[in-house]
């Protein structure tokens, strides 16, 4: 290939790329404006406004400052992603190493069993009996411990620990170092990478998630960022008994795009940091199968 085509190869690419940036940016634009337009300009203009004619901030004073549920929304949200992701974490790295030992009697029965669930599941109403006989319906924890572990997480972690030299667990312990010391003191330390990738998988999960919540929890205070967008999408304003009576209330599609953008911005802005985590977890645990 001559320098002329390649250049023309470049460029072409280059200018596919940037028309399909700004495809998949106009919906977030529009989304964004949409939040920032008033009654007024709503009537006026229609739905689809890419560029505000003036800034109206009703609808995200209406939602962080009228509303006493989206705060207590994002505290369960917190949680959930805090103590779920460790919890999570802590439960599939012990699992997966139980599992990387090759004298672990039975450990390929174990194996095939984990994989079943993963072609095959209970179905949403023995989970949701299972929840409620076990006293968990209307709590918290209803959201962590039916997905305390990952079947396909457990593997990738799994397959991790398989790569590590198995000398190194050998001389500990010939060292008298126990099988907690040596999973603690050597292989967290030397598995930090899937550790991060694995915890930034369950960590995304628990803040988009919304259905557990949807099914489980009957108390409106108790739900997450997700389930509050999710109502005031399907009902086009705010049920809350503690709003005060605001002047002029903004239009219904403003006020969703405003909790749209509300509930996605904190992970929109730390998406960009953690991309590259997400590449390598694709990655994590090739070496070996």
């Amino acid at each position: 290939m001559s320098i002329t085509a390649e250049k023309t190869t470049k460029w072409l690419i280059y200018f596919i790329l940037a028309i399909a940036t700004v495809v998949f940016l106009l919906p977030f634009v529009s989304v964004l404006a949409t939040s920032l337009v008033s009654q007024q300009e709503w009537m006026r203009r229609g739905a689809f406004i890419l560029l505000p004619e003036k800034i109206d901030w009703t609808a995200y004073k209406m939602v962080l400052f009228k509303s006493s549920l989206i705060w207590g929304a994002y505290k369960v949200t917190l949680f959930r992603v805090v103590v779920g992701t460790a919890l999570n974490l802590a439960v599939t790295s012990m699992l997966a190493y139980s599992l990387a030992r090759r004298a672990l009697p039975g450990k390929n029965a174990v194996v095939t069993f984990i994989f079943i669930t993963m072609i095959f599941h209970g179905g949403l109403i023995p989970t949701y009996l299972l929840v409620k006989y076990i006293g968990l319906q209307n709590s918290l924890w209803a959201l962590i411990l039916p997905s305390l572990v990952s079947a396909w997480n457990t593997f990738i972690m799994r397959n991790f620990f398989l790569s590590i030299p198995v000398e190194l667990e050998e001389s500990a312990v010939i060292d008298g170092a126990s099988n907690a010391r040596v999973f603690t003191q050597i292989i967290i330390p030397l598995s930090l990478p899937s550790f991060a990738t694995i915890g930034l998988f369950y960590a995304v999960h628990h803040w988009n998630e919304w259905f557990q919540a949807s099914i489980y929890l009957n108390d409106t205070h108790k739900y997450p960022v997700q389930v509050f967008m999710r109502n005031i999408l399907l009902s086009g304003s705010l049920q809350d008994e503690q709003m005060d009576m605001m002047d002029q209330l903004p239009p219904a599609e403003t006020l969703k795009s405003a909790v749209i953008m509300i509930s996605t911005l904190p992970i929109l802005v730390l998406y960009p940091f953690i991309q590259k985590y997400f590449v390598k977890g694709t990655l994590v645990g090739s070496v070996k199968g």
